[in-house]
């Protein structure tokens, strides 16, 4: 299920070019039970349950509820998973069970087997874990998000009395029913804001108070533990409570990568089994680096240009095959890792090196460029436009090595001269 903060995010840049939305990936998102754990942390009621990584310890974790009022979840990083289904065909990621037997069995079909769902696409999911909890029935149940606005700049609180549901369908059946809220970041959250934010959710006025706290305590989270995004839906009152209680039935969270540094607790509990391992292997060599649905593959240094360059591909009539800045440190080593998770991409018809020499030198670049071509068997054409620091030295290391790589010294003939590459290499092969 789209979060709120992806439909706000996808209104906004609506006017961004594609480039520019890389920026959003910048993030890292965790298992529901470990949202459910920081929750409880902050005092924040959830449903009783533990996580499990084999079919043994899930049966463990539902005696250990003793209760015949249970849920398992499929734990993986992907929306709708109730909907969902696995590789082996067994359906939705999303069971009520009542035994600790059901348990041990379905935690058999779910663990190290894909979740293919609308959000994942055909490759799916790989479920890592599963999460037991206590079934709660729920009075009501509503909707509360947080994120950042850039436009405003501002933390903005996303509320709706219309919760466990898509909340994309809520927007569009009855928009009145979604309220927002900004938060001033120097002043912060105001117990009038809490209490205007639990008014809007549809609670018994006995609930409202719990519901307050639970909202300031959110935005704790939030703040205190550098948030991009808070989601929880359900947000829902307790039936047949007489305290009363509110509870998180299902989270997800976002952190800015940014923060990792200060975040060592959160960042412990990224889970590498469900991101993109070529991915990964580029953040090791500290290389940025996203697959795009293109065939022309990008190396270029810094962020900007990186964005420039795919959109000059654009403007010539060519697809970009991915985002990749090897920014200020690039070695001749880590122009070999580059190449080789460009090259990774089969459909890659043309490689574009584009470098500006300020923050690296054009002959470590050039130096990295031929020792891959010639160790890889580069197949492709590749087209070099290099400019600044050692621009001279690294010119020469390119007409020396006897490669077929085509050098210029401006951007729009360069990205001209690969799309036009690329389209022969693709009708030839």
């Amino acid at each position: 299920m789209l979060s709120a903060a992806s439909i706000l995010r996808s209104r906004a840049c609506q006017q961004i070019p594609k480039s520019l939305q890389l920026q959003q990936l910048r993030n890292l998102s965790i298992h529901e039970f470990r949202s459910a754990a920081l929750l409880r942390d902050y005092g924040i009621g959830t449903p009783r349950g533990d996580a499990a990584t084999t079919p043994d310890e899930a049966l463990k974790v539902a005696k250990g509820l003793n209760t015949d009022k249970m849920v398992i979840k499929a734990q993986a990083l992907t929306g709708g998973r109730g909907k969902g289904h696995f590789d082996t065909g067994f359906k939705s990621g999303v069971h009520m069970i009542e035994t600790a037997a059901q348990a041990k069995d379905i935690a058999g079909k779910m663990l190290n087997h894909k979740l293919i769902t609308k959000q994942s696409g055909e490759k799916g999911k790989l479920v890592s874990a599963v999460y037991l909890v206590e079934r709660v029935n729920a009075k009501h149940e509503a909707y509360l998000s947080i994120l950042m606005d850039r436009k405003t700049q501002k933390p903005l609180i996303i509320c709706s009395s219309e919760g466990g549901m898509n909340i994309e369908d809520v927007a569009k059946k009855n928009p009145d029913a979604i309220k927002k809220f900004y938060i001033t970041p120097s002043e912060g959250i105001t117990e009038e804001t809490c209490k205007a934010v639990s008014e809007n959710l549809g609670f018994s006025k006995e609930a409202q108070p719990e519901a307050a706290k639970a909202v300031k305590n959110l935005y704790k989270i939030f703040s205190q533990k550098d948030a991009t995004q808070i989601e929880i839906n359900p947000f829902s009152e307790v039936q047949d409570d007489p305290n009363h209680k509110v509870m998180c039935m299902d989270a997800k969270f976002g952190f800015d990568d940014n923060a990792s540094f200060k975040q060592a607790e959160i960042w412990n509990w990224r889970d590498l089994s469900q991101e993109d391992p070529d991915e990964v292997t580029a953040k090791e060599y500290g290389l940025n680096f996203v697959k795009l649905q293109g065939n022309i593959g990008c190396l270029v240094n810094g962020a900007g240009l990186a964005m420039a360059t795919m959109d000059v591909i654009k403007l010539n009539g060519g697809d970009p095959a991915n985002f990749l800045d090897c920014g200020g440190g690039a070695t001749p080593e880590t122009i070999k890792k580059a190449f080789e998770l460009i090259l990774s991409n089969e459909k890659v018809d043309a490689i574009f090196v584009n470098i500006f020499g300020g923050i690296v030198r054009c002959d470590f670049v050039a130096t990295g460029l031929v020792n891959a071509a010639k160790e890889l068997g580069v197949r492709v054409p590749i087209v070099a436009r290099l400019q600044g620091t050692k621009l001279d030295e690294g010119a020469e290391i390119i007409k020396q090595s006897g490669l077929k790589i085509y050098s210029y010294a401006e951007l729009d003939p360069a990205a001209n001269k690969v799309v036009q590459l690329a389209k022969d290499h693709h009708n030839n092969a």
